[in-house]
């Protein structure tokens, strides 16, 4: 299916096109026709899953029809747990919006900064994304009133309830009006999610994206054992004598991205970083340059290991071990689609050892090792 077939103004598909999104995600497939249509939602999806544009997209399709809260009162409100997801979601809204005939404006507000500037920033904001705690300490301050929200967003329930903002969601309940579009959003279906979806949602619809089990026999699994300080030249070493021309490079940190690229590029070997402290436009455009070859080399954190979907990935490297072997399995999933062969490679530190058996354990595939000659 689609993107035109899910019912979004023409606006929107010219800007989904503009962007080269090609086909929608299954999510969105199931989730877009309901919002449009006004239906409360229950969407359980995994990270990295499509389900940020699943609500942002229909929002803004209905907010190019809606008339415009008053100053102060916004529309619709998005309520997550960190500070990075509400900047992550601000962007998406202001990838898609900037087409828009009527100017739409989103704001994201969150603790650990001056409150001041965020309280002048909400000035005509139409949509707003908010941490809880913040979003009561402006509400106090009479800065922003949630009496005219059309459209409520609870983006990872999940996680909310888990970092224990089970009372100060309650709060802002009691704060919303009570004929309102409720969507919510969890990586899980826990029993903390099902009583807020018995408090919250009225008749909803319910999409459940079932997690696809990653398919290993196409990917050739190699490593080496090798001290961390050498990780660098051994990358590098691997890329040039290897010829690699398109290999996408695992880091356990935002840090170890930038640090990683940067070292590439200073040796001659074309690569960006991908990350959260990226804006949204920039890692896109990061993508679109690997994925048309204009870059040999793309550093991603594990934010991403589900995002980056390109369907002929000949080669990845995990340059550090993630926390997870779900997430090993993640990254190397990247590589080995559609048919084709992959390889994945992965640079083992002494003090990795232990943490790479539990993974082959876990994954249940011994990976062949070797010991760097670096």
């Amino acid at each position: 299916m689609a993107f035109k077939n899910l019912g979004l103004p023409l606006v929107l598909l010219d800007t989904l096109a503009e962007q080269n999104y090609s086909d929608p995600y299954p999510i969105q497939v199931k989730a877009i026709p309901a919002i449009l249509a006004g239906e409360d939602l229950l969407g359980i999806a995994k990270t990295g899953s499509g389900k940020t544009a699943s609500y942002v997209l229909p929002i803004l399709a209905q907010m190019i029809k809606r008339p415009k809260a008053k100053n102060r009162h916004v529309d619709v409100l998005v309520l997550v747990p960190t500070r990075e997801l509400a900047v992550q979601v601000q962007d998406v809204f202001f990838q898609f919006c900037h087409h828009l005939p009527d100017r739409i404006k989103a704001l994201a507000v969150y603790g650990g900064v001056s409150i001041n500037p965020q309280m002048i920033s909400l000035q005509n904001i139409n949509i707003l994304v908010a941490t809880p705690g913040r979003l009561l300490d402006l509400i106090e301050s009479k800065a922003v009133h949630l009496t005219n929200v059309a459209t409520l967003v609870l983006d990872e329930a999940d996680k909310m309830l888990n970092l224990g903002f089970k009372d100060e969601m309650n709060a802002i309940f009691k704060l919303l009006p009570n004929k309102r579009q409720n969507l919510l959003f969890s990586a899980t279906l826990s029993p903390d999610i099902s009583a807020i979806h018995e408090i919250i949602l009225n008749n909803p619809t319910v999409v459940k994206i079932e997690e696809e089990k990653e398919n290993l026999d196409l990917i050739h699994q190699t490593g080496y054992f090798v001290s961390s300080e050498k990780k660098g030249p051994l990358l590098r070493h691997l890329i040039k004598s290897k010829n690699l021309t398109q290999v996408l490079v695992f880091t356990a940190s935002v840090y170890k991205a930038d640090n990683v690229a940067n070292k590439l590029r200073k040796n001659g070997i074309e690569a960006e970083a991908v990350h959260s402290k990226k804006s949204q436009g920039t890692r896109l455009n990061a993508l679109a340059n690997f994925k048309a070859g204009k870059i040999r080399v793309l550093v991603a954190t594990d934010l991403l290991a589900r995002g980056i979907d390109i369907e002929l990935l000949p080669c990845v490297i995990n340059f550090e071990l993630p926390r997870s072997p779900k997430d090993y399995v993640h990254r190397i999933g990247r590589t080995g689609r559609a048919g084709n062969e992959g390889l994945a490679i992965t640079l083992v530190s002494d003090e990795e050892k232990h943490h790479f058996k539990i993974i082959q354990k876990k994954m249940g595939r011994q990976v062949e090792m070797f010991e760097s000659e670096i």
